[in-house]
């Protein structure tokens, strides 16, 4: 594998993950650290069954170099197979349950997974492929032939500790992309690279009894860059299996939530249930937000109703660069994504791997502690993602394009691939995306491009209108194009009753680009 050397941080970990939960559960023995509708799990007893996991797994002769993969919603026993599987040395695959079965089958190929934990919800999912299946299944929540039962092979464990000696070369986890096509890529994160995101632990207050809900799937990196450092502080994870807006709300209230981490369009929902103003959420301290660009009109509602900081993140699954906006510091830069994290830089390139000059725009290329340590068993993909400054450090290509404002913030405009060329010229969609979304009868929007004899592709509105707007497409089109400029106009748009989006609410624009590119 290349060789990923990511810069030293001013404090350089000295501990793995594992040792900093382990401490934790030593520390706050009777506290609670797991909350999962009407499970809740102390301290002494998660690192307990931490360790049964543990242990059960190297009885099987799982260690340094298995992969151990898990589909499964959020769950106690998600928790405590996530830090069970590492604390044996192993490396967690968590599934996207939003994969299809032929891209599921293609992942556990690609790693070699040695088992499987499945749950219930999931088990016709896997139907297709559980039969060809080598690794050994584990049944989380069901009973079934051909399965392990996951209480009966704790029961059998030892409850010690193992003490596992692990490596910050080690790898932790192997999240793969959605995968709807073609061939999966895994991205591996090692301990090195866990460890080095608990600087924010302190930072962000997650050791002082911090109390965060999660409603985003755990085999999500958005998630898992919440979950560790709460559990690394030794406070409390309150888990939801499914997303609903409302009973967030009442988790909040009732759980009395510190801290949380949302994508956008979580915040949207949340914002427009209509009894929001009567929740009491005046325990939250820290809201943060990640995935995809927060929209300034929905930050400043943020602000005004639902008490706590905002913090939003701009980043990448694979690491390298990271921005930070502090929103409630700073209310005039709520359109950027705020400013390079610490130890972080960010330069940006035009299409020939060259720096543009300031102001421009140009593809975001980031460097920092916190670096993947490569594409599962792909040097070739690793490769591509590799950009090399003057002087030979390694850069993580992020596909997206932006520029920095002259006080340093950054400020996104489109993925390099959602770029479109019209007539030779580049168009922006997410420019064209914030006029449609300043319509008053639009409350979701996504621009692509579709073909074009005459200017090779052109600009097409996708909206979702308000209950009881009563324009049409066209009115829509035409209001959006008297604000744009000439060569930034929409061909058309097209009303849908919802756009497709992932399990973290990114708008999936290749499902929307399909039927007009199919017979291009």
């Amino acid at each position: 594998m290349i060789d990923i050397t990511p810069p030293m941080p001013e404090t350089p970990p000295q501990l793995t993950v594992v040792d900093m939960v382990r401490a934790s559960a030593r520390k706050n023995p009777d506290q609670e650290a797991l909350i999962c509708g009407d499970e809740r799990l102390n301290w002494s007893d998660f690192d307990t069954r931490i360790n049964r996991v543990a242990n059960a797994l190297i009885a099987r002769g799982i260690g340094k170099g298995d992969n151990v993969a898990v589909l499964s919603p959020n769950s106690i026993a998600y928790a405590e197979l996530f830090m069970g599987i590492i604390r044996a040395g192993a490396c967690i695959t968590p599934l996207s349950t939003m994969a299809s079965p032929d891209a599921l089958e293609k992942m556990l190929a690609d790693c070699g997974a040695r088992m499987l934990f499945l749950a219930n919800q999931y088990r016709d999912l896997a139907a297709p492929f559980l039969d060809r299946l080598i690794a050994e299944k584990v049944a989380i929540d069901f009973d079934a032939s051909g399965f392990t039962d996951y209480e009966d092979m704790l029961d059998k464990a030892p409850v010690t500790d193992p003490m596992i000696p692990i490596e910050m070369t080690d790898a932790v986890n192997l999240i793969y992309s959605s995968g709807t096509t073609g061939t999966p890529k895994g991205i591996l994160h090692n301990h090195w690279m866990r460890a080095a995101q608990m600087d924010r632990v302190s930072a962000n207050g997650y050791d002082q009894n911090a109390r965060t809900l999660l409603s985003t799937p755990l085999y999500s990196n958005t998630t898992i860059v919440a979950f560790l450092p709460t559990l690394v502080g030794g406070s409390t994870v309150v888990l939801m299996p499914k997303f609903d807006a409302r009973g967030y709300l009442e988790l909040v209230e009732k759980e009395k939530i510190t801290h949380t981490m949302l994508v956008p369009v979580q915040y949207k929902r949340i914002m427009d249930v209509p009894d929001f103003d009567d929740f009491d959420l005046s325990t939250m301290k820290v809201k943060f937000s990640t995935s995809a660009p927060l929209r300034a009109d929905v930050k400043a509602d943020v602000l005004k109703r639902f008490p706590g900081k905002l913090c939003e993140y701009y980043g990448l699954t694979e690491g390298g660069g990271v921005t930070v906006l502090i929103a409630d510091e700073t209310p005039d830069k709520l359109h950027t994504v705020g400013k390079p994290a610490p130890n972080c830089v960010i330069k940006l390139i035009d299409a020939e791997g060259r720096e543009v000059a300031p102001g421009q725009v140009g593809e975001i290329c980031g460097r920092s502690p916190t670096m993947m340590a490569g594409y599962y068993g792909r040097e070739d993909l690793t490769e591509d993602y590799i950009w090399r400054d003057a002087a030979g450090d390694i850069y993580f290509r992020s596909g997206d394009m932006g520029s920095f404002d002259e006080d340093g913030f950054l400020v996104l405009s489109d993925r390099k691939k959602d770029m479109i060329i019209s007539g030779g010229l580049n168009i922006y969609a997410n420019d064209l995306e914030l006029v449609l979304l300043n319509d008053p009868d639009v409350i979701d929007a996504a621009v692509i491009g579709i073909p074009s004899e005459a200017w090779g592709e052109t600009p097409l509105g996708l909206v979702v209108l308000r209950n009881g707007a009563e324009r049409n497409a066209e009115e829509i089109c035409k209001a959006a194009n008297e604000k744009l400029g000439k060569s930034q106009r929409l061909s058309g748009v097209e009303i849908r009753e919802e756009l497709p989006r992932s399990s973290i609410g990114k708008i999936l624009k290749k499902d929307l680009r399909v039927p007009y590119w199919e017979s291009a």
